[in-house]
């Protein structure tokens, strides 16, 4: 008995040796499961918080976001006192986003932002965590919340500012006059903006006189789309939410200059004109297309009695999305146009241009027959692993300007007065290719991480869509150039 004890006692000590030297190799055997599976950190429900975490684990998918601000906030690596980085919100997200997407190395599983909530308090957003909010919402504090943080920053020492003035790090011959050389560089404002900013055109153009209103540009962060009534029979896509958005409207009793001072010709001198009030036809394109792109889907509906709905109709997306038919261009002049139809009409091929395939106009793609590809009513398995496409199937899409590629998906299970969001993303590339992009899915529901098919993604009903623009080799070269000058 004594000698069994004996063995078994040794073989427990050796087991033992040898689970703590695969400790000491490998590290604990939740973190080594949780990296050869290729799956990201969760995030600690505090109660409520799935808002919050599934936009984390939306932002955390989309690369160009976290390099913009690890650009940002190197302003803050320069400063004496390191202790109060934690009070500036780039600095908290940029940690967050980073262990989210596996760039910082961490031994949990399950990560606890209570201290973005902490750092929203400091910017005056009362956020509570045991009541219900939206994701889309809390986006929209971020992006303000980091564009009033930019705008706190100083660009230019102001010369009456004589405390930074004489600040010892400032020395004499930072301050003093130049007589030689260029002046330093200036900070552009619009350089500093976030991936996800980007502009609205508002077109006016009188129906009666065909005068156009000078151009409205309004700044957006995301894109609300409201989604249209679906026709019988037919699938709701995002093309049609796109084209609902960017659809003419008349907007009646609009005062036009251009009808008052046509009218005010055919007059007598010194009689007075009542200014004349017309029909316009509004229109809303794209101005400028963000780098990292989010898309909202209105959901919310109300009913003849007033009561708040939640529309849970499937709206069709793709893997890839092509924006190039929503993009304002300016119009050219009349004769600039003629020449160009004249050129369109003697090519032989309708559709080529030497032998290249074209682009149809923006009137033609929307009056005209509707294109073989649109977004959301195509299997992305048309499109090439590096996001080109085939060109003998789809001429007209042949080289897409603005094509983006999907990242995450926020979904919002339950009603309009409760309910669980989760989401979809990519999994981080590998560190041997970090400038890859994963083809691997992942369903994250706040600590619960597990894989996902790409169908499993596109047949979800999205709340939140984030797409980051591809570029081609070309963009990329004529970007460089640019930056070079």
């Amino acid at each position: 008995r004594y000698k069994v004890m004996k063995n078994w006692g040794l073989i427990g000590g050796v087991a033992a040796a040898v689970a703590a030297g695969m400790y000491v190799l490998w590290g604990p055997i939740t973190e080594r499961k949780r990296r050869r599976k290729g799956l990201v950190p969760g995030l600690l429900n505090l109660g409520n918080t799935c808002f919050m975490n599934s936009l984390l684990q939306g932002l955390s998918s989309c690369p160009s976001f976290i390099k913009w601000l690890e650009e940002f906030t190197a302003q803050y690596k320069t400063e004496q006192n390191q202790s109060t980085e934690h009070q500036y919100l780039s600095v908290t997200l940029l940690h967050l986003l980073r262990a989210l997407s596996c760039q910082e190395v961490t031994d949990d599983d399950v990560l606890d932002a209570s201290c973005l909530l902490e750092v929203l308090r400091l910017y005056r957003w009362q956020i509570s965590s045991f009541e219900e909010q939206d994701a889309h919402e809390l986006f929209h504090v971020l992006t303000s919340s980091l564009e009033d943080e930019r705008d706190r920053q100083p660009r230019v020492t102001h010369l009456f500012d004589v405390h930074s003035l004489e600040q010892p790090e400032v020395t004499q011959k930072q301050i003093s006059c130049r007589t030689r050389g260029s002046l330093p560089p200036v900070s552009n404002h619009w350089k500093s903006q976030h991936p996800f900013h980007g502009r609205l055109t508002s077109n006016m153009v009188c129906k009666h006189c065909e005068h156009q209103s000078p151009v409205r540009y309004d700044t957006f962060d995301s894109l609300s789309l409201s989604i249209p009534a679906a026709a019988w029979g037919r699938p709701m896509t995002l093309d049609h939410c796109l084209h609902h958005f960017i659809s003419s409207e008349s907007v009646k009793d609009v005062v036009c200059d251009n009808c008052t001072k046509i009218q005010a010709r055919g007059t007598l001198n010194g009689q007075s004109i009542e200014n004349q009030r017309t029909t316009f036809v509004k229109q809303l394109k794209l101005g400028k297309l963000p780098q990292c792109l989010c898309i909202h889907l209105q959901r919310l509906s109300w009913s003849n009695q007033g009561t708040p709905l939640k529309r849970h109709e499937h709206v069709q997306f793709n893997e890839f999305l092509i924006m190039d038919i929503y993009k304002y261009r300016i119009p050219l002049h009349k004769s600039s146009q003629n020449e160009l139809n004249q050129k369109n009409n003697e090519e032989t091929t309708p559709g080529t241009k030497d032998g290249k395939a074209v682009k149809p106009s923006d009137a033609e793609q929307l009056s005209g027959p509707k294109p073989l590809f649109l977004n959301g009513a195509c299997s992305s398995s048309f499109l090439m692993s590096s996001g080109t496409f085939p060109l003998a199937a789809f001429p007209e899409c042949s080289s897409p300007v603005y094509l983006y590629r999907l990242m995450a998906v926020v979904v919002h299970h339950g009603d309009m007065h409760s309910g669980h969001f989760v989401t979809y993303r990519r999994s981080p590339p590998s560190p041997r290719s970090p400038l890859s992009v994963s083809s691997q899915w992942l369903w994250i529901s706040d600590d619960a991480v597990r894989r996902a098919s790409l169908q499993e993604v596109l047949s979800s009903s999205a709340y939140l869509l984030f797409y980051e623009r591809v570029r081609s080799r070309a963009q990329h070269q004529s970007l460089e150039s640019r930056a070079e000058e």
